[in-house]
């Protein structure tokens, strides 16, 4: 009797020991939590301005447009353990989530944090363009092709550093001269010919490679999202009339590109666009000014009511993580589709109204 005692005794340390054991584990897993927000309008550490304005006339003015951050703990070279997961997730304003949607395999954390700081670059020049479109200033895009995707129908056909010159035998717009803020120039309109072609139907290129002409017929197969693709990775360069310095230190990713354009749009401004209301928001930019989703809302929200925010802007297609906010309730959430929209909702607020489109 007293062996078979010591024996259930054993095996409860052991299984005690397993089980706090399997609590320090390392997980394949991501705490995202409430990050920093970041006022567009406001200075740096040393006084200089969050945007920078060179080449034009500036001005300052009440009201903030804030982005706003997450902050994510854990990935391949810092697991968290099961213990600190459980934490998070019982927490209202923290969320769990798997390891590959910010560190697909294969990629390191120095390549995912280079892939940020791209997108952050990005971001701030179609910010530009964008916010330059809105109050009709003119500027240059030329699309040239960045390279080519392995295995599509451009592979081997284009090279890096061609300027697209016409699609299907129309000239390609670079100028936004006397253009709608909202009509598709450079390599906009050479991506929204090409997607609207049927899959499977072909579209013929003129391209400039070394200031020779080169046509090239090239068949639309599927690529992302479903629309038709012939595997050109393509960019502009740009040429503005003003110079635009955004110091946001090491953020990186591409969300706070609607952020920017409209911080642009009211240091161009001379009238505030705010109206000195605390606005936040999250969203990505175009440069022919539409607004894409992201991820994180849920905690963003949290980081602007901790901010103070009086308004919190939103993708459309974000709407869906609303109300999976700590602070769904707490804070006015305005869903926007295009920098234009997000412009209205600003002059709405400016003027005291209730008619915005919020998320529901």
């Amino acid at each position: 009797m007293v062996r078979r005692v010591m024996t259930l005794v054993a095996a409860l340390v052991l299984l005690a020991g397993l089980g706090y054991g399997s609590l320090l584990l390392p997980m394949p897993y991501l705490v995202a939590a409430p990050g920093v927000t970041l006022d567009t309008l406001g200075e740096q550490e040393d006084g200089a301005p969050i945007i920078g304005v060179d080449g034009a006339e500036n001005y300052e003015h009440d009201g903030s447009l804030s982005m706003v951050t997450v902050q994510y703990a854990g990935g391949p070279e810092h697991r968290l353990n099961l213990f600190t997961l459980v934490t998070a997730w019982l927490s209202p304003s923290q969320a769990v989530l798997p390891e590959e949607l910010l560190f697909p395999a294969g990629r390191s954390q120095e390549e995912v944090t280079e892939r940020q700081t791209v997108q952050m670059n990005d971001s701030q020049t179609d910010a530009t363009a964008a916010a330059l479109n809105q109050l009709n200033i003119d500027y240059e895009a030329v699309p040239l092709v960045a390279d080519a995707v392995e295995g599509m129908p451009a592979e081997g056909v284009v090279e890096p550093g061609d300027r697209v010159l016409e699609v299907d035998g129309e000239p390609v717009p670079t100028s936004t001269t006397g253009n709608d803020p909202e009509e598709l120039v450079g390599s906009a309109y050479v991506v929204e010919q090409v997607g609207s072609r049927e899959i499977g139907d072909p579209v013929d290129l003129v391209l400039d490679r070394d200031d020779e002409k080169v046509e090239v017929a090239l068949e639309t197969v599927e690529g992302e999202g479903g629309s038709s693709a012939v595997g050109i990775l393509i960019a502009d360069d740009m040429d503005f009339p003003v110079d635009i310095d955004i110091s946001v230190g090491e953020i990186g990713g591409p969300s706070a590109g609607m952020m920017f354009a409209l911080g642009i749009v009211d240091r161009l401004s001379e009238e505030s666009i705010t109206g000195g209301a605390r606005i936040a928001g999250s969203g990505t930019i175009s440069s022919d000014g539409r607004v894409g989703g992201v991820s994180g809302i849920p905690q963003k929200m949290v980081s602007a009511q901790r901010d103070g925010a009086d308004h919190f802007l939103v993708a459309a297609e974000s709407c869906s993580q609303v109300a999976q906010s700590a602070a769904y309730g707490e804070l006015d959430v305005v869903q926007v589709e295009t920098l234009t929209d997000a412009m209205d909702a600003l002059e709405t607020i400016r003027e005291g109204g209730d008619d915005l489109p919020r998320c529901e």
